[in-house]
């Protein structure tokens, strides 16, 4: 049956299913997670942000003049930007005499990337 059979987002009747909703509130996220999860998350929801993050998932290290470059924007919005990811721990920053270098936190943001572009260009 496709999402396209069913006639509303709601079921018709009122019924539960204890032994389910007992085996996922065995398994629920502490609050402290699930509020992490959001903020992360809600880092990716800016086109800026990805494009710069997936700049960094091609290249291991970009200045802020090369990712303003890229994005086309000016280095004081992209560092803006940059300051947003690196508080949500996606971006390191490093510094070289004048020049800060950034790069992706970890290799769970390239995966993280790599999962979402797939799914974005599943249909």
């Amino acid at each position: 049956m496709s999402k396209e059979d069913f006639s509303a987002d709601v079921c018709s009747i009122n019924e539960i299913d204890p032994e389910a909703v007992a085996f996922v509130q065995e398994r629920v996220l502490p609050d402290r997670t699930v509020e992490r999860l959001s903020r992360l998350f809600s880092a990716f929801a800016d086109p800026t942000r990805l494009r710069i993050l997936h700049a960094l998932n091609v290249i291991d290290e970009l200045c802020v003049c090369d990712l303003a470059a890229l994005s086309e924007l000016s280095v004081s919005a992209v560092s803006h930007q940059l300051r947003l990811l690196r508080d949500r721990e996606l971006v390191h920053a490093r510094r070289d005499g004048r020049m800060v270098y950034y790069s992706l936190a970890d290799e769970h943001v390239s995966q993280l990337m790599a999962i979402g572009a797939e799914h974005a260009n599943e249909r």
